[in-house]
């Protein structure tokens, strides 16, 4: 049966998602996009009116893809210390993923092009897992929310620090497999994450 409706526009983005992946926003042509998603060019135009609303699109679906496999530090442990240190490891794990990183060079091809893309991007991968992470400070130190604010940004930076940069330059090994809460420690070294969380949270000092 053929797909229809939201069924169809779905299986567009992701579709379209695959495509940007492997050949860049410029050589992702609509008849191309069309093609591999098995519908026709004036369907893909009455789902999306043009390339760029279909790859703004496709931002906001890696957006509630990526949040959904990140979660929130409270549902990786019970004690407070590792919970920030598991959640931090599997943020620096989603980043190490092929995927991921493809999607980082992307967003950073086209800024100045589609600016409200990559900050779209930003706002999915970068600021809201800072903003989960205060949250979560919050709520379980108590701490008033500049603190918590402060403590979440020196732990995101020192969690991507330098092995994230290395990836994006193509200079670090990156995930081919996609990565799983059960693989964290073996996929990231925690030992400098743990340090991290020692030094800044008041409750694991």
């Amino acid at each position: 049966m053929a797909r229809r409706g939201e069924e169809l526009r779905e299986h567009i983005l992701f579709t379209a998602k695959d495509v940007f992946l492997e050949t860049g926003f410029e050589r992702a042509s609509m008849d191309t996009l069309a093609a591999r998603a098995a519908t026709s060019k004036r369907t893909l135009y009455a789902h999306f009116e043009s390339k760029d609303k279909l790859f703004l699109a496709v931002v906001d679906l890696v957006r509630e893809l990526y949040l959904d496999r990140l979660r929130t530090p409270g549902e990786y442990a019970g004690d407070d210390a590792e919970a920030v240190v598991l959640y931090c490891g599997r943020f620096l794990q989603m980043l190490l993923w092929e995927p991921t990183l493809r999607m980082c060079r992307l967003g950073i091809a086209e800024a100045e092009r589609l600016p409200e893309a990559s900050a779209r991007y930003y706002d999915a991968i970068f600021h809201s897992a800072h903003q989960r992470l205060a949250d979560h400070l919050g709520r379980r130190l108590g701490l008033p929310p500049a603190d918590c604010a402060r403590i979440a940004h020196e732990l995101i930076g020192r969690t991507l620090h330098p092995r994230f940069l290395r990836a994006l330059f193509g200079t670090e090994e990156l995930l081919t497999q996609r990565p799983e809460k059960e693989t964290i420690a073996a996929d990231v070294d925690l030992a400098p994450i743990r340090a991290a969380v020692a030094a800044l949270l008041p409750s694991a000092r």
